[in-house]
């Protein structure tokens, strides 16, 4: 039998294009009825009422440029002006020969006047306003309340302008400066601002994406820089480059770019949330900069709205805190706890006399357990139990007196 070769050729072939038809028709009535996981990276297309496809997924990019447009109109710079003396330069001429009567009466009145000096000298001719510094800022209260750090506002003698996102120049009086935190609280006279809102900085992680919005180097308003918190809880000392230095605790360490001027700025999350105040940049590191954790300023915010002003509870102890090597070392019976204790000199007594302390019978070497039930240790020091309260407000204590537990209530004074 003759095999045609032609026709079988034919007849492979469409057979093969029908079967890839068919398969390609199968495939895709498939994949429109499968959700494919999102773990493998891809994301299914859906239709909508009109026929057209859209893509629902939201990137982190997406995000971010959503926080920085909703947050940038409550961002605000804030520049420091001084009236400062003007120096004027002038020259008075000096003669090195002085006045000689014998050289005059042969040479004339005249005859030094090539050998006569300028000496240049200064005096100062008025005062004029100069910008001598500049930091940020974010409204945190429609009717004009901006929270930043109190080393840009610490000059008493300085006058405030903020200036807005929109270019306007509003002059900002200081409310508060926190005599404990480096925070201050501003106000300017406008109503119906936009507000930022207050996340909560106890519950942060570290990797979480932040964003930070600040007037860098005094010259580039709402500069944006975006990173992750990269520590928590840390501990350091914080310089203002005039010799002055702060201990900062429990601050929020984070990648994302903090330079001079972006003090005072909000560090923020995905949900556009403040998280933290920007305050230092870790000097010859790349990317270490650091946050008060935002929760520090609740309360100072609250107190300015309520009272016009940062007040603190006052105990009146010197103590430090007692861990295992403490125990061993000055035989004690607990490891935890505050060993109420003197200073170095004699001035610093263990007991301030007349403090709430003193009053409710507080000594020298009383070791104070609790606060309000919750024991005084590394996680929780008793200035930080102390200061969750208000001046007036009643605690109790659990102390350690000569061996013997006892359970006092102390009224709080406030701190001068």
């Amino acid at each position: 039998m003759k095999i045609n070769v032609t026709d079988t050729l034919i007849t492979i072939a469409i057979s093969a294009l029908v079967g890839f038809l068919a398969g390609a028709l199968a495939f895709a009535y498939f994949v429109n009825l499968t959700p494919i996981p999102s773990h493998f990276g891809f994301i299914q297309n859906k239709s909508n009422s009109s026929g057209n496809f859209s893509n629902n997924c939201v990137t982190q990019e997406d995000k971010v440029i959503k926080v920085v447009r909703d947050a940038s109109p409550a961002v605000v710079s804030i520049i420091v002006t001084k009236d400062l003396p003007v120096i004027e330069k002038y020259y008075e001429e000096f003669n090195p020969f002085g006045s000689d009567e014998f050289f005059k009466r042969f040479f004339g009145e005249d005859w030094l006047s090539p050998f006569h000096l300028k000496i240049p000298k200064y005096r100062e001719k008025g005062t004029e306003k100069k910008e001598i510094g500049g930091g940020t800022g974010f409204i945190v209260s429609s009717d004009g309340l901006i929270l930043t750090n109190r080393h840009v506002v610490d000059d008493k003698d300085a006058d405030y302008i903020v200036l807005t996102n929109k270019g306007e120049k509003i002059s900002a009086k200081v409310l508060a400066r926190d005599p404990v935190q480096d925070i201050a609280i501003l106000k300017i006279n406008k109503k119906d601002l936009p507000v930022l809102t207050l996340g909560d900085s106890d519950n942060l992680q570290i990797g979480q994406t932040v964003i930070a919005i600040g007037n860098a180097l005094g010259e580039f308003r709402n500069t944006v820089s975006v990173g992750v918190i990269s520590g928590l809880k840390r501990s350091i000392t914080a310089s203002g480059g005039f010799g002055q230095t702060e201990q900062l605790h429990k601050v929020i360490q984070t990648d994302a770019a903090i330079n001079r001027g972006n003090s005072g700025g909000p560090l923020l999350n995905l949900e556009g949330e403040v998280v933290g105040i920007n305050v230092a940049m870790a000097v010859g590191a790349e990317n270490i900069g650091f946050a008060l954790p935002i929760n520090l300023a609740k309360r100072d915010i609250e107190q300015v709205k309520a009272k016009g002003k940062i007040t603190y509870p006052f105990l009146g102890v010197r103590y430090i805190l007692i861990n295992e090597e403490i125990k061993k070392k000055n035989n004690l019976p607990v490891d935890y706890g505050a060993l109420v204790v003197r200073g170095e000199s004699r001035e610093e007594l263990a007991v301030i006399p007349g403090s709430p302390a003193d009053k409710a019978g507080i000594q020298e070497n009383d070791i104070i357990l609790e606060v309000n039930g919750v024991k005084v240790n590394s996680k929780h020091s008793l200035s930080e139990l102390i200061q969750k309260h208000n001046p007036n407000d009643t605690v109790k204590l659990k102390i350690l007196h000569k061996g013997n537990e006892k359970v006092i209530y102390v009224k709080l004074g406030e701190r001068e």
